[in-house]
């Protein structure tokens, strides 16, 4: 990692920033508030007292959360359905290489949060390095990704309760507006308090996840009450792989393809920690560290559990399949509870569902962060009013928090039953902009890498650097591109399903239509290399870390620590 004298104006290496065409007068000048200087606006970048975010993220927050942040439902219990249509092979390799692809979109957001942490998150750079028209696209269709997830996970928590009190005897509404409620207070209470609330949630959640996993070792090795050390025996008999919609080859490939889209259900949400830069401490290392426990997560915790899992549950079961079918988002439904059945275990289940209540409202909550910090850097960036900019004392974007807040009523849609299938094809709808959002991040860090070595940046000026470059992005790219196109092939295979294409591709034209429907209004161009705008803002940014580093520095020479003791060991141990 480059070291370089802030206090210069051109880091050694970097072109001279007083001949770059854009705003030099802001670049050539160092900001003082008495000097009131810059007098211009700086796009994702908040320098008032009545715009700016509050750098509140710890360093221990951020661990945690890129640790423990986007782990949900979609591992616990949207594994059951990949086992039951293909197969224990088939789910290992998926979630391999989803996990993969997923560490390769999270090194290139690394790689431009770490350069530049803006408050406008990956809009921002969308805009800065590639297009507007693309930031644009990007924040909107992510933003109301988040105004439906969030409800749609209200709905689950109610859902998740009915496992101890049935619907007969307290309304579905009563748990949906607590649990919304709570959410609201979390967030209003600011960035600190939910920074610190989202540190023991996913310490909770990991520490779920690991006794999962250790369940699921003990049971393959015979350690439950049957005493039946299973092994291998399920990927022999019925067998690794189980064919879907076909026969032979051709049917395990498509059930191979079919999980492809749960594995990246399941990982969605990874890019959170892209979403905390412009609130976290000393972003330039916390942001690297994020990366690394990415990659561990999603070794240990993905992967290593999709694979005991296939050694302790047979695709076939009976009790798998009924699970699939009627569980819904209970407990129920995980096909690791149906592990607990199979060896005899008592009373298990009902804990499990306690945990994934957890699991749910950690992801009710930041589901509702994701949505009003995305808003807020749409307003940040010009594409939305002014008005969602707007913070408290407290650093919390409070219109942007209270218009997604009042959208998650939605949620109470779902306490009819005649309602809650259209409400399934609506969340189905916006599940696509995971994958677009995905796709923009690895654009616009191709066009990143681009400006870079056409104005003659080296690397060892970065904080941080993809490990695979933008090659790495380029496969990457290629790879979410072809799964966006054939996420529901299922619509084509057989009798064409009407409901099952719209619902898995209208997002795309919605998409499109926003990304030149912007450009062809505002006649945006291309972003050229050689004319990026890598500085406007650089400076306040690195001043305000150096002042943090002073500070810090100046606490731990007094004898002040820093973070938990739990928190110091773990991350010891970790690296």
């Amino acid at each position: 990692m480059g070291v370089f004298n802030r206090k210069s104006t051109s880091p050694p290496g970097y072109p001279n920033r007083d001949s770059s065409p854009l705003k030099t007068e802001y670049n050539a000048q160092a900001y003082s508030p008495e000097s009131g200087y810059p007098p211009q606006e700086i796009h994702g970048i908040e320098f008032s007292e009545e715009t700016r975010l509050t750098r509140g993220l710890k360093a221990r927050h951020i661990t945690m959360i890129a640790i423990g942040g986007a782990i949900g439902t979609g591992l616990i219990i949207g594994t059951g359905v990949a086992l039951s249509r293909a197969g224990p092979a088939s789910i290992l390799i998926s979630y391999t290489l989803v996990g993969f692809l997923v560490w390769i979109v999270m090194s290139a957001l690394g790689e431009m949060a770490a350069w530049l942490p803006l408050s406008s998150g990956f809009t921002g750079y969308a805009a800065r390095f590639c297009d507007p028209a693309l930031g644009f696209a990007l924040g909107w269709t992510y933003w109301f990704k988040y105004i439906i997830v969030t409800p749609n996970q209200l709905t689950a928590g109610a859902l998740v309760l009915q496992f101890w009190v049935p619907r007969s005897r307290v309304n579905p509404g009563v748990f949906i507006a607590v649990f919304w409620i709570a959410i609201v207070c979390i967030n209003y209470f600011g960035v600190k308090f939910f920074g610190e609330f989202e540190f023991w949630l996913s310490t909770i959640k990991v520490g779920i996840i690991v006794g999962v996993i250790l369940l699921s070792l003990i049971l393959a090795l015979g350690g439950g009450p049957d005493g039946d050390r299973k092994g291998f025996r399920y990927w022999n008999d019925p067998g690794a792989f189980r064919p879907y919609l076909s026969t032979g080859d051709w049917g395990n490939f498509l059930g191979l393809w079919n999980t492809m889209v749960t594995a990246v259900f399941a990982y969605l949400g990874t890019e959170l920690v892209g979403v905390t830069v412009g609130e976290a401490q000393n972003p330039r290392k916390t942001i690297p560290r994020a990366i690394k426990l990415t990659f561990y997560r999603i070794l240990f915790f993905y992967v290593l559990s999709v694979f005991l899992l296939g050694m302790i549950v047979p695709y076939n079961s009976d009790r798998l399949a009924f699970a699939v079918e009627r569980g819904g988002t209970t407990a129920a439904a995980s096909p690791f509870v149906v592990a607990i059945q199979i060896a005899g275990i008592p009373h298990l289940p009902g804990i499990l569902n306690g945990c994934i209540c957890i699991f749910v409202f950690s992801a009710a909550n930041s589901d509702l962060y994701i949505a009003s910090r995305t808003l807020y850097g749409l307003a940040s960036e010009g594409y939305a009013p002014r008005i969602f900019k707007r913070t408290d004392r407290r650093g919390v974007p409070i219109y942007a928090l209270g218009l997604s807040s009042i959208i998650a009523f939605i949620a109470f849609l779902n306490v009819a039953d005649d309602s809650r299938r259209v409400f399934i094809y609506f969340v189905n709808l916006v599940t696509i902009f995971g994958l677009l959002t995905w796709i923009s991040i690895l654009v616009a860090h191709i066009w990143f890498v681009r400006a870079r070595q056409a104005q003659g940046i080296p690397e060892s000026a970065l904080a941080f650097k993809a490990p695979l470059g933008v090659w790495g992005s380029y496969g990457a790219l290629a790879f979410c591109i072809l799964i966006a196109l054939t996420k529901n092939f299922s619509a084509f295979v057989g009798r064409f399903q009407t409901a099952d294409f719209i619902t898995g591709y209208l997002g795309i034209p919605l998409y499109l239509i926003m990304l030149f429907g912007y450009k062809f209004w505002y006649k945006t161009k291309t972003v050229s290399p050689a004319t990026a705008d890598f500085y406007t803002g650089k400076d306040l940014i690195d001043r305000e870390e150096e002042e943090f580093l002073a500070h810090k520095a100046e606490r731990e020479r007094l004898g002040g620590r820093n973070g938990s003791w739990f928190y110091r060991t773990f991350v010891a141990w970790l690296f």
